[in-house]
């Protein structure tokens, strides 16, 4: 037997006096259709292109146009970062002019034709502190209404700045906050930002990332609003009540609840200029899977908080998850689009989980505009915890991801391990707590829909999402027994640990994966990942396909029917196509959009856990992804950014 080796951890951003937000945008609010502006092409993150000049019927004679290398991986020498580096950034074009980032926050600036450098920034993060991610989902340009002004380069970086950059130059701009740079730790803490911030109006709207499962009173998940052109803080807003007077404070119950950390929003921020709204998705409190400290409801966390961006006040939210146990951290970009169904257009907001449930909401209220409904689920049998009775489940969209657990393997003896480590296991279907036996957590914290995210073809009406379908082991151990389970216990010892200081019990996280001489041997039935598209014209499943491979297909040529665990999301274009990467085997591939088949693929010279984007410049359009690889997830590490074009 021969495997696909790779080690899976996943434990698992001018001096010019122009009025601020109060003024109108300007009336542009779709970008041009050759660039890609924002990390999701528009603000409202629907990677939607209407390039079609690549299309079903060529895509298959695309060939590489140009590779970039960054020189990243020097970076890293002396140093742990290579087991955390992960080159996740989607770069930007605007003016003929690429912009992204390195893992370490490296900027860089490419003419869009050649892959020729322009200029580099390097903010010199220092790589030896205690950094939970090393990576960046790139950069944030301004202004992005089309107002004639001198663009700014916004870029959010690991050790919590947020720095200005002068489009041209790449130098920083000596009027905004001190020299060019926000200082987003002080009043918070130890932060960092791996996701560009939303820009609405001349305001730049910023979250946080920060390790979670190390204690309970972790740093403040504020998101804030800076001033575009001075750093001025205009507004700050807590997911989390910190007197027994703040909204939502009577769901947080506990003599500490309002000591919590974390609910902060890693992920990605939309925005809505023409309705003034930002569109924030928050996680889970800390620590991700014990909530005795905070009984209740635990309302704001892990759920879409839509913000009014010129006051910083809540307008509406949805909370996705009840009393979060589980890491299901709301990790993708809410995606904002018009709903086309019976012959009415309604302006929506979609909301893919890692439970592999899909919320669609109207976009000024909140309310869902497909059945929601409350359903009982299991009670936690951890003393000090309570469970949320029931969980908010969508009735008529299809659910995604893993969800019936059973046991697999490729031979009749692995499946016998695994069969025998299910039985010690406690499983009582999705939403089951923690325990102290093991709980089977599925679908596991990596999804379903991870940060990887959606996009939408307003053509069509299909939603289009890859999904993982992994199982986690969560253990929750009294930390007095601690050592003595250890001791007993390899497959325990072996597991990623969580502290959770200040609650009485040690976390311990493993996957539904066995490891022998040959590599990870997965317990659970395949496909371990798939591409989905779903037709929100009818809320239907439209077609779902495996998506890459883990195993060797030389020696079991039914691996490509298998799937792979995904990190990195798709695009959709007028051409007919989605482009994905994300894989574990290294490949950029294209599907027909209407129904899933596999038309093209690429070996990428790394993994490529990254979203790619699609350009036009000089008349011909271009296919564009960073290939550098993702440390935790295995893949192969790297410095590329590889452009594909028709010859």
């Amino acid at each position: 037997m021969k495997f696909i080796l790779f080690w899976l951890t996943l434990t698992a951003l001018l001096t010019l006096s122009v009025p601020s937000f109060s003024q109108a945008p300007s009336a542009r609010t779709s970008p041009n259709p050759g660039e890609w502006p924002a990390y999701g092409r528009d603000a409202g993150g629907m990677r939607y292109s209407p390039l079609r000049q690549i299309n079903a019927a060529n895509v298959k004679n695309l060939k590489p146009a140009w590779t970039f290398r960054t020189g990243e991986l020097e970076t890293y020498e002396g140093t742990n970062t290579k087991e955390k580096a992960a080159f996740e950034a989607t770069p930007l074009l605007v003016d003929g002019t690429l912009y992204f980032t390195t893992p370490t926050t490296r900027v860089f600036a490419l003419d869009a034709a050649t892959g020729r450098k322009k200029w580099e920034f390097d903010p010199e993060v220092y790589l030896r502190q205690d950094l939970s991610e090393v990576t960046s989902r790139g950069v944030s340009i301004w202004p992005a209404d089309g107002r004639r002004l001198p663009k700014r380069v916004f870029v959010p970086t690991l050790d919590g700045r947020l720095i200005a950059l002068d489009a041209k130059t790449g130098q920083p701009i000596p009027g905004f906050g001190r020299e060019g740079s926000v200082d987003l730790r002080t009043g918070v803490g130890n932060i960092s930002v791996t996701s560009p911030p939303a820009v609405i109006g001349d305001l730049i709207v910023v979250g946080s990332s920060m390790g979670d499962n190390q204690r309970f009173n972790y740093e403040r998940g504020v998101v804030r609003a800076y001033d575009a052109l001075t750093g001025a803080l205009r507004w700050s807003w807590d997911p989390i009540p910190r007197t027994k007077d703040d909204p939502g404070a009577d769901t947080w119950r506990g003599a500490s609840a309002l000591q919590t950390g974390a609910a902060n929003a890693w992920s990605i921020i939309s925005a809505d200029p023409e309705r003034d709204l930002v569109f924030i998705p928050t996680t889970s409190p800390s620590p991700d899977y014990y909530g005795g400290e905070r009984l209740g409801k635990n309302q704001f966390a892990s759920s879409i908080v839509a913000i009014r961006a010129s006051t910083g006040k809540v307008v509406w939210h949805f909370q996705t998850v009840h009393h979060d146990l589980w890491d299901y951290d709301n990790a993708a970009q809410p995606l904002l689009f018009t709903l086309n169904r019976n012959g009415k257009e309604t302006p929506a907001v979609a909301v893919g989980t890692k439970m592999g449930h899909i919320f669609i909401l109207h976009r000024e209220t909140g309310e869902p505009l497909f059945p929601v409904e409350e359903r009982p689920v299991p009670a936690s049998t951890v003393p000090g915890e309570e469970a949320f009775p029931t969980q908010p489940f969508p009735t008529t969209l299809p659910r995604l991801g893993l969800h019936q657990v059973e046991a697999w393997g490729p031979t009749a003896e692995l499946k016998a391990v695994a069969q025998k480590r299910m039985d010690r296991l406690h499983y009582k279907g999705i939403f089951t707590p923690p325990s102290f036996q093991g709980t089977i957590v599925s679908p596991g914290n990596v999804g379903g829909m991870n940060w990887s995210g959606m996009c939408y073809d307003p053509e069509s009406g299909l939603l289009i999402t890859n999904v993982n379908r992994l199982a986690a082991v969560i253990t929750l151990m009294p930390r007095e027994k601690m050592s003595g389970a250890m001791k007993s216990n390899q497959e325990l010892l072996r597991a990623e640990t969580g502290y959770q200081a200040g609650t009485p019990y040690i976390m311990k996280r493993s996957y539904l994966f066995g490891q022998n001489e040959q590599g990870i041997v997965p317990q659970t039935t395949p496909p371990w990942g798939t591409l989905a598209a779903v037709n929100l014209k009818k809320g239907t499943l439209e077609w779902e396909v495996p998506l890459g491979f883990m195993y060797d297909v030389a020696q079991y040529p039914d691996a490509r029917q298998w799937g792979s665990l995904n990190l990195g999301g798709a695009i959709v274009t007028a051409g007919g196509l989605v482009f994905v990467a994300g894989t574990i085997d290294g490949h950029l591939r294209a599907f027909r959009t209407q129904d899933g088949s596999l038309l093209w693929e690429a070996a990428l010279p790394a993994g490529g856990q990254a979203t790619p984007m699609t350009y036009e410049v000089n008349g011909k359009q271009y296919v564009l992804i960073a290939a550098g690889g993702h440390g935790k997830l295995g893949t192969k590490l790297g410095d590329f950014v590889v452009a594909y074009q028709l010859p």
